[in-house]
C-alpha cells in the first residue's frame, strides 16, 4: 500500500523559506547588532570631548585659559553691576532722598509757623496786627503750598507720602478759610473770632500737622533705605575677586613648576588687572561707607533732632498764644487745668530734651555754639513765661499780652531768638551732611566703568598667557 510523504519528517537542516526572523532576547552575546549605535546627547558629547581634551597638556591649557577668562570677566561684570547700584543709591541720598526729607520737614515747619503767626496776629488785634506778622503767615502758607506741589511731582499717588500730600492739599484751604473768618470776626470785635481761631488750630494740630509728620517720616524712611543700600558691602564682587585672584595665582604657579619660567606676561597682566579692581573695590567702598556713616551720624541725626526741636518750639509758641486767646475757656480732659498752658509746658520739656540731644550730636564748635545759644534763649523764655502767667492770674490781661507779643523783653522775642539759633544750627548741619554724603558718592566714581574695562583687559591677558604656552606645542 502506498502512503503520502510525511511533511513532519522534513530534516531540520532544510533551509526555511522567507526572511530571517529578528534575533530574540536570548540571542548570542557575540551577535552583531543590527544598525548604528544610538546617538549621544549634546551634554554627553561635550563631557566626552572635555575628558578627551583633559588627557593632553594642550587640552588642559585650553580649559584653564577658558576658566580664567570667564572668572575675570565675571568679576569685572559683577563688580560693575553691584557698584553701579551702590553709586546710584549714594547719589539718591545726596540729590533726592535727603533733599525730599528736608523739604518734608520744611512743610511741617511752615504749617506750624503759620499757625503761630496767625495766633500772634490775632492777639495783636486786626487793627494793630503787625505787617511783618501777617507777611510771615502768608509766606509760610505759600511755602508749604509750593513744597507740596514739588513733592507731588516726585511721589507716587498710591504711596504713603502721596496719600499724605493729598490730605494736606485738601485740608490746607479749609484751614486758611477758618483763619480768614477768625480775622474777619476779630476786626468786628466779636468773640466768635476766637472760636474760629481755636477751630483752625485744632484742625492744624489734629489733621494737618499729623499728615505733615507722616510725610516727613515716610521721606526719612526712604532716606534710611537709600543710605543702607549705598553702604551695603558688595559681597559677591569681593568673593569673585578673591576667587579669580586665587585661580590666577594657581595657574602661574603651575606654569612655573612645569616650565621653570618665573613669569608669564599674560597671566601676570591678568593678575595685576584683577588685583587693581579688587583693591579699588575694597578701598573705594570703604571710603564711601565711612563718608556715608559720617553723614548719617554727624549730619542726619543732628538734622533730625534739630528739626524736632524747632517743631517743639513752634508748638509751644502757638499754645502760649492760645492761652491768652482762650482765656481759660478750654480745659484738659480731666477739667482741672488749662489745656493750652498744659500743652505749652509739655512742648517746652520736649524742646529742652531735644536740644540736649542736639548738643550731644554736635561734633564741632560751630554746631555746639548754635545749640548752646538756643538753650540759653529757652531758659530765658521759661523765665519770661512765668511772669506772663503771674500777670495773667492777677487779672492784668493787657500786661500779660504785652509780655507775650510786646516789642521789649517778651516771650515772642525769646521765641525768635530760639528760632534763629536753630536755623543757624540746621544750616550748619545741612552743610556737614551734604559734604560728607557727596564724599561718599564721589568715592565710587569711575569704579563701575573701570571694573568692566579692567575685567576685559584681565581676560585678554589670561588668554594671551595661555596661548603663549600653547604655541610651544605647535
Amino acid at each position: 500500500m502506498t502512503h503520502p510523504p510525511d511533511v513532519r519528517s522534513t530534516p531540520r537542516s532544510a533551509p526555511a523559506s522567507g526572511p530571517a526572523a529578528p534575533p530574540g532576547p536570548f540571542a548570542s552575546p557575540g551577535a552583531a547588532p543590527d544598525g548604528p549605535p544610538p546617538p549621544r546627547g549634546a551634554l554627553a558629547e561635550g563631557r566626552a570631548r572635555l575628558r578627551a581634551a583633559a588627557t593632553t597638556e594642550p587640552g588642559r591649557l585650553r580649559i584653564i585659559g577658558a576658566v580664567l577668562a570667564a572668572l575675570v570677566v565675571a568679576f569685572g561684570a559683577v563688580t560693575a553691576f553691584e557698584v553701579a547700584g551702590r553709586a546710584s543709591a549714594a547719589d539718591d541720598v545726596v540729590s533726592r532722598s535727603q533733599p525730599l526729607s528736608a523739604e518734608a520737614a520744611s512743610v511741617y515747619y511752615s504749617l506750624a509757623d503759620a499757625d503761630t503767626a496767625a495766633s500772634s496776629g490775632f492777639l495783636a488785634g486786626a487793627a494793630k496786627e503787625p505787617a511783618q506778622v501777617r507777611e510771615r503767615y502768608e509766606k509760610d502758607i505759600a511755602r508749604a503750598s509750593r513744597l507740596l506741589i514739588k513733592a507731588a511731582t516726585s511721589t507716587d499717588d498710591s504711596s504713603d507720602s502721596g496719600r499724605q500730600i493729598t490730605v494736606l492739599n485738601e485740608q490746607l484751604p479749609v484751614y486758611t478759610g477758618r483763619i480768614e473768618t477768625a480775622r474777619a470776626y476779630n476786626r468786628q470785635g466779636l468773640p466768635l473770632g476766637g472760636a474760629y481761631l481755636r477751630f483752625a488750630n485744632e484742625q492744624m494740630t489734629t489733621v494737618l500737622l499729623p499728615a505733615a509728620q507722616k510725610l516727613y517720616d515716610a521721606e526719612r524712611a526712604r532716606l534710611d533705605r537709600d543710605d543702607e543700600e549705598a553702604r551695603f558691602w558688595p559681597v559677591l564682587s569681593l568673593a569673585l575677586g578673591l576667587l579669580a585672584l586665587g585661580a590666577l595665582g594657581w595657574a602661574q604657579r603651575r606654569t612655573y613648576l612645569r616650565t621653570n619660567r618665573v613669569f608669564n606676561h599674560g597671566l601676570l597682566a591678568a593678575t595685576a588687572a584683577t588685583a587693581v579692581v579688587l583693591l579699588w573695590l575694597a578701598g573705594g567702598h570703604t571710603l564711601a561707607r565711612s563718608a556715608l556713616h559720617e553723614a548719617r551720624e554727624d549730619g542726619q541725626k543732628s538734622l533730625t533732632v534739630l528739626n524736632d526741636a524747632r517743631i517743639s518750639s513752634l508748638k509751644a509758641r502757638a499754645n502760649e498764644n492760645l492761652v491768652l486767646v482762650a482765656r481759660g475757656a478750654v480745659l484738659t480732659d480731666d477739667g482741672k487745668s488749662d489745656k493750652y498752658e498744659t500743652e505749652f509746658g509739655a512742648g517746652m520739656r520736649d524742646l529742652g530734651e531735644e536740644l540736649s540731644a542736639a548738643l550731644l550730636h554736635a561734633d564741632d564748635a560751630e554746631g555746639r555754639t548754635a545749640v548752646e545759644s538756643a538753650q540759653a534763649s529757652v531758659t530765658e523764655w521759661r523765665t519770661r513765661h512765668k511772669k506772663v502767667s503771674e500777670t495773667d492770674r492777677a487779672g492784668e490781661y493787657e500786661g500779660a499780652l504785652k509780655r507775650v507779643i510786646g516789642p521789649g523783653k517778651s516771650t515772642g522775642k525769646s521765641f525768635d531768638e530760639v528760632n534763629a539759633a536753630l536755623e543757624q544750627a540746621l544750616a550748619h548741619e545741612q552743610r556737614e551732611f551734604s559734604r560728607a554724603a557727596a564724599d561718599g558718592r564721589d568715592a565710587l566714581d569711575g569704579l563701575p566703568a573701570g571694573a568692566a574695562a579692567l575685567g576685559l583687559l584681565g581676560a585678554a591677558g589670561a588668554i594671551l598667557g595661555v596661548n603663549r604656552r600653547l604655541a610651544e606645542y605647535r
